[in-house]
């Protein structure tokens, strides 16, 4: 049985000899094992990162910026390997996977161009022969806690920029799916990074809190459910961390009446299946607004009844398998009670049977109609790939219920109207809005993050974003009496 180590200094550490078993979500087999992290193993990652950022501290941002373009370069040609890994081990079709690598690869180019970012500002003058200037410096340590989701475009969303700021940093990712995270770490020292300067811990929960409560950690980033995120805020805090911790999501998107069907039902497949729904930006919540909502529901459940669901190996796969055995039992529950409390159930997953994975953790597409907003299933994060239609008459009626929802994370609206379209980026309370776009993630040069209980913390992720919560600022204000000539020089100054 293959064991999966933690990786610590460029090489494969383990100090403790408990694993966790690692499945194949298709078949439910074991393929792996990963090590159970122990406090021995902690306190030799914290020893290795406080170690390496005294003297990646010290490269200059250009140096850093070379060494992360090379790590570009070993990427792009491992983006079929990457993508094997995630599909492997999560189970999500190897197209998905591949998109996803490519937008984490994208936060890396992002990264190349940090030097520019670190720039801060002069000012001359402040008072009589006195300048005053800031100062961007690294924080020191930095960790990040990554969900079963995204094991590639979930850590790149952090630790290139971390490591561009100047910080070492500390990838903590889910026992579910970690071979990527190893990757990830082996190929950046291909690129030549120094030792330490990026280590992977594996484990659970012991290994988590031993992240939030150490002194030497300076940030902590997180991705995950509500409760968690919460939770890893408050804990984190507690001890003096600078924490950006996103949580769950029940992402709407509202469809008026002169929206173009073909095009708002294409984005709804896509957005609400793919990846089997997890996915915190996934479309879980399709608002249907008047006259439109009978022609929705039938197009929805014409095109998602014909979705093909297979393990990721068949190159026709358009849908995977969750996770895990105790997932699909959690969404299966989700469908119970939606029955129970009286939607239509249009389509159900649990259906479903393939044929040679009989075992694998598959779900169909599944439909709800006439889905309120007292409802569990509208006002808990289920994960998967179940789909509520809440039928309203009026913008008005679908706004309020996009703004009085708890979570934040995304919303879109399909619509040919640019007046209502226009009122509704201004006007909902979400941190990232699409319109005739389902899932509107922004690229690597904006940042990503929700409003409400999908954020605790100050700052989104990546983009300039990034920048500032790796880093802390430092002012300047300084008088020199006079100067001191040290003689000309003739040499073309180089970095």
């Amino acid at each position: 049985m293959k064991e999966i180590n933690n990786y610590i200094n460029g090489r494969a550490s383990n100090k403790s000899r408990n694993f966790l078993p690692v499945e194949d979500p298709s078949t439910g087999d074991q393929i792996s094992k990963v090590v159970l992290s122990n406090v021995d193993d902690f306190k030799e990652v914290e020893k290795s990162s406080e170690k390496a950022f005294k003297d990646w501290s010290k490269y200059t941002p250009l140096k850093r910026s070379r060494i992360l373009s090379k790590y570009k370069e070993i990427l792009e040609k491992n983006i079929d390997t990457l993508a094997k890994l995630v599909s492997l081990e999560h189970g999500k079709t190897l197209d998905d996977a591949k998109g996803s690598v490519i937008r984490g690869l994208e936060v890396v180019e992002f990264a190349c161009g940090i030097p520019h970012l670190l720039k801060g500002e002069f000012s001359e003058n402040v008072g009589s022969n006195i300048d005053s200037w800031s100062i961007r410096q690294p924080l020191g340590i930095t960790a990040g806690i990554t969900p079963f989701n995204f094991p590639a475009m979930v850590p790149m969303w952090m630790f290139p920029i971390s490591i561009a700021c100047g910080n070492s940093f500390i990838l903590k990712p889910s026992e579910k799916d970690p071979s990527c995270g190893i990757k990830l770490a082996e190929l950046f020292y291909d690129a030549g990074l120094p030792e330490g300067v990026f280590n992977v811990i594996n484990g659970d929960k012991e290994v988590v809190n031993l992240i939030l409560d150490s002194e030497k950690i300076s940030s902590v980033s997180f991705v995950g459910s509500t409760p968690v995120a919460k939770y890893i805020y408050e804990r984190s805090a507690s001890s003096g961390k600078r924490v950006q911790a996103l949580g769950g999501a029940k992402n709407h998107l509202i469809v008026m009446p002169d929206a173009n069907l073909n095009q708002a039902v294409d984005g709804i497949i896509g957005a609400a299946y793919g990846s089997a729904g997890e996915r915190c930006m996934a479309v879980s919540v399709a608002v249907a607004v008047g006259e439109i909502a009978d022609n929705l529901i039938t197009a929805i459940s014409k095109k998602a009844d014909t979705l093909k669901v297979a393990p990721w190996t068949d190159p026709n796969s358009e849908m995977g398998p969750v996770i895990s055995k105790e997932h699909k039992e959690k969404i299966e529950n989700y469908i119970s009670i939606g029955v129970s409390e009286g939607a239509n159930l249009v389509l159900d997953g649990r259906k479903i049977k393939i044929q040679g994975y009989e075992n694998g953790y598959f779900l169909g597409p599944t439909l709800f109609d006439n889905v309120t907003k007292d409802m569990r299933i509208y006002n808990e994060e289920i994960f998967g790939p179940v789909l509520s239609v809440v039928r309203v008459s009026t913008y008005e009626e679908a706004l309020e219920l996009v703004n009085n929802h708890k979570y934040g994370n995304g919303s879109s609206i399909y619509t040919s109207d640019g007046e209502v379209s226009r009122h509704f980026t201004t006007n909902c309370n979400i941190g990232m809005v699409g319109v005739n776009v389902p899932i509107p993630v922004p690229m690597s040069y904006h940042s990503f993050g929700g409003w409400k209980q999908s954020l605790f913390g100050d700052h989104a992720m990546h983009g300039i974003e990034g920048v500032r919560f790796f880093t802390k600022l430092k002012t300047v204000t300084s008088r020199w009496p006079k100067s001191i000539q040290s003689g000309p020089e003739f040499k073309m100054p180089t970095n």
